[in-house]
């Protein structure tokens, strides 16, 4: 071996090897003593990429030199260890026939030809030795063959000349000393001509990167890029802009046509550019989607064999469960009316008499496909139910929301983000008065005196005792459109609540608002806890059209955007289901356009603009909060905090100083490029944060990660378990509030349980409503959760950013115990009591399934 001695120390090692990390003296140490290199199992390399996989262990041989002529280059083989995952495993018995060709570049440059130096071209045959582990995963081992002076491999050039696709885990080599972590789909060659380049886990600024690696990372960039011009397939993985201009169906009519987003006129963020062909009546609006053009989304960023897999299964559950009842023929259907809550709540009970013997046989004359089979085999009499959203205090038999509830909701459900501090009473509006009418308010201190215990208004706003849920100034504009919809009527709402001496939130008065000219009724009216039988029923409806407001603000306001092309197209699942119906995007573009700023999406930053919280230096999270038993501001400040000391520790090690910010070409494009052209409507505010301190990057990156994890988990995965039964909180209702003019007001004296059951959703929309909730709410099986990484052993990085993540990950275990222990204190009454649902969206972890807990890496739905 000392040859291998010889070779080795003809490498400039300070520049090959990570000089901050223990891996050099760890590498020099074992040189010394035993001749050869170390095995080592050094840790975590980020990927960044959703589809990750468990890894496993990989053994792989030393260097060892070739024997050459005298008159030529001393050569060596160095062995690596090629990890490839497929789709199942048919395919990797088909793909062990075939073969793909990599090469390895180096750090240094070739003196004479100024081009990174290259490794001989090595062949991978699939069919020679390989190593199945994990079901659908190949291992291989490969030897590229270098010149002595080589340098230490950088990047990896990968050919594909299978057939299909495969997904490319990772690339070991010296003994896990160079480490590629590729976790990406590379296509075949015949396909894409490209060839797909793999850099190691080597840290690089770019005035830093070495010169034989800057012009492999300059045309892996243009490839992710793109052309503009050209189409989209599939199994692109280009990253480009667009306007909104698919969400409408011209070619179906002009009730089909929507506005283009993203202009002057309609601002809007950008999405991803899909390239589809335009529609015929309009050159201008790109085509939507079908079975002949599909979604275009990045290969790298499509949902995984398991999260697609419990998509389908939920497509057929949910099909199930609206096609049975509809065969009982003991629901409403077609548009009618419920008649009873029986009606709503048998979807939650057993549909079908227990299967008999033989039973299977009729179910397979039918013609049902075998998927339904075997899940009707599996699941037994489930399949034809909805799990019962338990987390939901159900009155039986009225089904009425509680004023406890509601207030608790507001703290710790789906939607924790419209609840604000009341400032001014009455509240006043900023819509044009000559347009919208009067911006006062109806609401009157005589209406509330009687709750506030003894106080005035004024003192109750000072004493941070009242609470707002305001809705006026976002729905107003629209509701003409809207309630000349046939079945969907809404008000502009406006409800306010006062903090009790427990902790909660108690509604005492809500403001139904219509334009200045509606006909409906008057244009404003106020409704308070009933006094009777008739007021009992009234505020029943009122609260029940809040819950129809703060719904289409869970959806339009809070939600993600990634959501926006699948569920707000024309005719969409939010059109169809909430109450905004075809002016859903106008509303989303609207908030946008007068409320969205990047600089107030952090948390902390959020709590104080809406007045939840006051800044407080004496605070553990710098502010305190004006409700103390605020589930989702409590615990997503701990998350916050975690997220902000692990950003911190990773731009404190690599941009300590303002001016390597600065000189960092790379970082300034994204953040150039994500605000001038992803927000190019409004890329001229003035609010827009300065990427020029280390504390200005640090404040970006813990935002953007906030909303990609803790925030989305809070508004998506309780959907279903919240919003899962209606009656408390329907998308949308279909008559308005009766008054005493009204010709329905006899028929509402009557019968007030018919008239609201009336005014609720019919059933034949509810179910397919419902069954979106439920496969939204769900999580996969291969979910990665904030804090965990399923190959954390193979993970490998810069000791300081390794223990970094390591100090992050224990910390998310430490939230989760909190969490826990909170949910148990009965001093907090919004998540701990009988009948009280405890607040578990913000836990870090979660199994599979609906399970209204867990966060998320990153946004997936």
């Amino acid at each position: 071996m000392a040859g291998t001695r010889e070779i080795l120390y003809s490498l400039p090692m300070a520049t090959r090897l990570p000089t901050k990390s223990s891996i050099y003296n760890h590498f020099n140490r074992h040189l010394h003593q035993h001749n050869r290199l170390p095995r080592s199992n050094y840790l975590p390399y980020d990927s960044g990429k959703r589809l990750l996989v468990q890894p496993r262990k990989v053994v792989v041989a030393a260097v060892t030199p070739i024997k050459a002529a005298a008159e030529t280059a001393v050569q060596c083989q160095v062995k690596a260890v090629v990890t490839v995952k497929c789709g199942s495993m048919e395919y990797v018995k088909d793909m062990v026939s075939r073969w793909l060709d990599s090469d390895a570049h180096s750090t240094q440059v070739d003196p004479n030809s100024e081009n990174p130096k290259l490794s001989k071209e090595a062949k991978i045959y699939w069919s020679i030795n390989p190593k199945t582990k994990g079901g659908n995963k190949i291992s291989h081992e490969v030897e590229f063959v270098v010149d002595a002076n080589f340098g230490v491999p950088g990047a990896i050039i990968v050919t594909n000349k299978y057939k299909k696709e495969f997904y490319l885990e990772s690339i070991v080599a010296i003994e896990g000393l160079v480490h590629f972590a590729c976790n990406s789909w590379v296509q075949p060659h015949g396909f894409h001509a490209h060839k797909r380049i793999f850099f190691s886990n080597k840290v690089y600024l770019p005035n830093d990167t070495l010169v034989g690696l800057k012009r492999l990372r300059e045309k892996e960039l243009k490839q992710l890029r793109g052309n503009s011009d050209d189409s989209r397939t599939t199994s692109d993985r280009i990253y480009d802009y667009d306007v909104y201009n698919d969400l409408g169906n011209p070619d179906k009519g002009d009730e089909f046509v929507r506005p283009i987003l993203g202009n002057q006129r309609q601002p809007y963020p950008r999405r991803c550019r899909s390239k589809r062909p335009p529609t015929n009546s309009d050159v201008n609006v790109e085509s939507l989607v079908s079975k002949y053009m599909p979604k275009y989304v990045p290969r790298d960023e499509a949902f995984g064999d398991l999260k697609a897999k419990a998509i389908t299964e939920g497509k057929w559950k949910a099909m199930l469960r609206s096609l049975v009842p509809t065969l009982k023929q003991k629901v409403a259907i077609n548009g009618e009316a419920i008649k009873s809550f029986s009606d709503i709540t048998e979807l939650y009970k057993e549909s079908l008499p227990p299967f008999e013997e033989g039973g299977d046989e009729c179910w397979e004359k039918g013609g049902l496909p075998k998927l339904l089979n075997k899940m009707i085999k599996e699941c037994g009499q489930d399949v034809f139910k909805f799990d019962s959203p338990k987390l939901i205090s159900r009155d039986i038999p009225s089904c009425c929301l509680r004023d406890d509830e509601l207030g608790r909701l507001t703290l710790a459900g789906m939607n924790p983000l419209s609840i604000e501090r009341l400032k001014v009473f009455p509240p006043v509006s900023n819509l044009d008065p000559s347009i919208y009418g009067p911006q006062d308010s109806a609401l009157k201190e005589e209406q509330i005196r009687c709750h506030l215990n003894g106080m005035s208004v004024q003192q109750a706003i000072e004493e941070n005792k009242l609470f707002i849920l305001d809705y006026h100034d976002v729905y107003l504009p629209f509701l003409d459109r809207i309630n000349a919809h046939p079945t969907k009527k809404a008000y502009a709402t406006r409800t306010i609540f006062v903090l009790t001496d427990m902790g909660s939130l108690k509604p005492i008065a809500i403001e139904l608002s219509l334009p200045e000219k509606n006909r409906n009724g008057p244009p404003k009216r106020v409704v308070t806890p009933p006094v009777d039988a008739t007021t009992c029923w009234l505020w029943q409806l009122g609260k029940a059209h809040v819950c129809s407001n703060n719904a289409g603000a869970h959806q339009l306001i809070h939600h993600c955007a990634q959501g926006r092309q699948l569920l707000l197209n024309a005719g969409g699942i939010i059109e169809s289901h909430f109450f905004t119906a075809a002016c859903s995007m106008e509303v989303s573009a609207s908030v946008y356009q007068n409320w969205w700023r990047f600089d107030m999406e952090s948390l902390p930053a959020d709590l104080i603009r809406r007045g939840m919280a006051v800044p407080d230096a004496t605070e553990p999270h710098g502010l305190k909060l004006l409700i103390e038993d605020y589930p989702y501001a409590t615990d997503g400040l701990l998350i916050w905090s975690a997220i902000e000391q692990l950003v911190q520790a990773y731009v404190h090690y690599y941009y300590p100083e303002a001016n390597i910010i600065e000189s960092d070409s790379e970082l300034n494009a994204w953040y150039h490029e994500s605000i001038n052209t992803g927000h190019a409507d409004i890329r001229h505010a003035s609010w827009w944060l300065k990427l020029s301190t280390p504390n200005n990057l640090i404040s970006i990156l813990t935002t953007i990660i906030w909303l990609a994890s803790a925030h989305h988990a809070a508004v998506n995965f309780g959907m279903y378990p919240y919003g899962g039964y209606f009656p408390v909180r329907p998308p949308f209702m279909r008559q308005l509030v009766p008054n005493e003019h009204d010709p329905d007001y006899t028929t509402f004296l009557a019968d007030p349980e018919g008239y609201f059951l009336a005014s609720l959703p019919c059933l034949d929309q509810m179910l397919h409503y419902i069954s979106v909730l439920h496969i939204l709410s769900t999580h996969s099986a291969d979910e990665e959760y904030l804090g965990d990484r399923k190959d954390l052993s193979a993970w490998a990085g810069d000791p300081e950013i390794v223990e970094a993540f390591y100090k992050f990950s224990m910390e998310m275990k430490k939230i989760g115990k909190e969490i826990e222990k909170r949910n148990g204190d009965p001093n907090l009454r919004n998540r701990c009591g009988a009948g009280i649902s405890p607040y578990k969206l913000l836990l870090p972890s979660s199994g599979p399934g609906v399970t209204c807990r867990g966060v998320p890496n990153s946004v997936s739905i």
